[in-house]
């Protein structure tokens, strides 16, 4: 049974855990301890172990947990409201305004690559998130369809794994290389497909 935290209890697990998502996103999971992330949240190591008893693996888990809800969050009012070709545009300027200033720092990259999918827990809330990410795409395009924005023969599901490869695909291309156009061109390619007549 989860443990039901006073509003204080909550804010300052809340501040731990962010803590350590910003650690982690600039250093490595790796290079992040204990004492760091007491550090970063100013918060003593009794406290540590009160919220989180079994220690970096109970927080990392739940890091996992709040770098994918910000993904999802960083891409908000746009993200849930792609129902014309102008709002699928807005949102794909804020996806690149959103990478770009984390380059590095990018919350998708930690959670998939420093927090890592071996752990079936980890792999569970990364699959979460994809399929979360991969409904609201998948709602944008089926309203394009209906609106006659788009070939009414395209493929719904296809086309939002397609989208959502050229985001990820090109947030971890920037990360690597430190380059912001392997994002625009894929993005802007995925969108530009939606709009070809179909045979």
């Amino acid at each position: 049974m989860e443990r039901v935290l006073t509003a204080k209890g909550a804010a300052t697990r809340q501040r731990i855990v962010e803590g350590a998502a910003q650690l982690i996103r600039v250093e490595g999971v790796q290079n992040v301890g204990l004492d760091d992330i007491r550090g970063a949240s100013s918060t003593s190591k009794s406290q540590l172990f009160h919220y989180f008893p079994d220690g970096k693996a109970d927080l990392m888990l739940a890091v996992a947990k709040y770098e994918a809800g910000q993904v999802i969050a960083d891409q908000m009012p746009q993200l849930g409201d792609l129902t014309t070709w102008r709002k699928w545009q807005a949102w794909r300027r804020r996806v690149i305004q959103i990478y770009d200033a984390q380059r590095q720092a990018c919350g998708l990259s930690a959670l998939t690559a420093q927090l890592g999918t071996a752990d079936p827990a980890t792999r569970a809330i990364v699959n979460a998130l994809t399929d979360e990410w991969h409904a609201y795409l998948a709602s944008g395009v089926r309203a394009l369809k209906e609106s006659g924005e788009i070939d009414a023969r395209v493929d719904v599901a296809k086309s939002a794994s397609a989208i959502l490869a050229a985001v990820t695909g090109g947030a971890t291309l920037l990360q690597s290389t430190d380059r912001l156009s392997f994002l625009e061109d894929a993005l802007t390619e995925a969108l530009e497909g939606l709009r070809r007549p179909r045979r």
